[in-house]
């Protein structure tokens, strides 16, 4: 698309294009597959803007930035393009610009998600005798991400091996994944009372557990528990940054 595309959009959405003008627009977002998915994008992306800059001094400094930013623009262009009006969360005279900030500001902005942050290397179980054969099925399903199969292998591996804390934060991880949070919390709840090296790793997938349940506060309070020399420790203060 190009920047015309944009302001074409936005005097749409505004209803400031002529009836000639509105028929070819709709004409073109029958025919034109690329150009109806710009500006579905785009429209989602305003109205995003919107409802975040309702706060008048973020908009304040919104608006002051894009109109140093469509000075700029325009400064380097030959010929006019037509104007629109100024809304609070965006000037139109830099519409292609605003889309790629807007892209910036809604991963800055938006509500932090578990997937954002479940992210683990692929695991290697220690190989123990008779449980080889059961371990490389958990091992192998686990790094495949078929979380089920990992949670029936781990089942009946901690049958043999319970007070095992490698088995039980991984079982843990896995339930998490599969939604089943009330197995998963006990089997990790347990290693952050413990002295394991896996204590403060199950504090943050506690976390991470009522992050994805969008149990917010709570995911809070679990995270504050993890100390400073923790692994996990940045990570957890980023991520109550962005739920405070």
């Amino acid at each position: 698309m190009d920047d015309q595309d944009y302001i074409l959009f936005e005097n749409y959405l505004l209803g400031e294009l002529s009836k000639e003008e509105t028929i070819a627009f709709e004409t073109r977002i029958e025919t034109d597959p690329k150009f109806k998915e710009s500006f579905n994008t785009y429209k989602e992306l305003t109205s995003f803007l919107e409802n975040k800059f309702e706060n008048e001094a973020a908009s304040t400094a919104f608006q002051t930035n894009l109109k140093n930013i469509s000075k700029t623009y325009f400064d380097k262009q030959e010929s006019p393009v037509k104007s629109i009006k100024f809304k609070p969360w965006l000037s139109a005279a830099a519409a292609s610009v605003v889309l790629l900030i807007s892209i910036v500001l809604f991963n800055n902005l938006s509500t932090p998600v578990y997937s954002d942050y479940a992210n683990y290397d692929s695991i290697s179980l220690t190989v123990r005798g008779e449980q080889d054969a059961l371990l490389h099925t958990a091992e192998n399903a686990f790094n495949a991400k078929d979380f089920a199969k990992a949670e029936e292998a781990f089942k009946s591996l901690m049958v043999l091996d319970k007070d095992n804390v490698e088995l039980q934060f991984y079982r843990g991880v896995a339930n998490v994944e599969l939604n089943k949070f009330e197995t998963a919390e006990k089997l990790l709840l347990s290693l952050s009372k413990g002295q394991s090296v896996y204590k403060n790793k199950a504090k943050w997938y506690l976390a991470l557990s009522n992050l994805k349940q969008e149990e917010y506060d709570e995911c809070i309070e679990i995270l504050k528990t993890i100390p400073e020399d923790a692994e996990e420790y940045k990570q957890a203060q980023k991520l109550i940054k962005k739920l405070d």
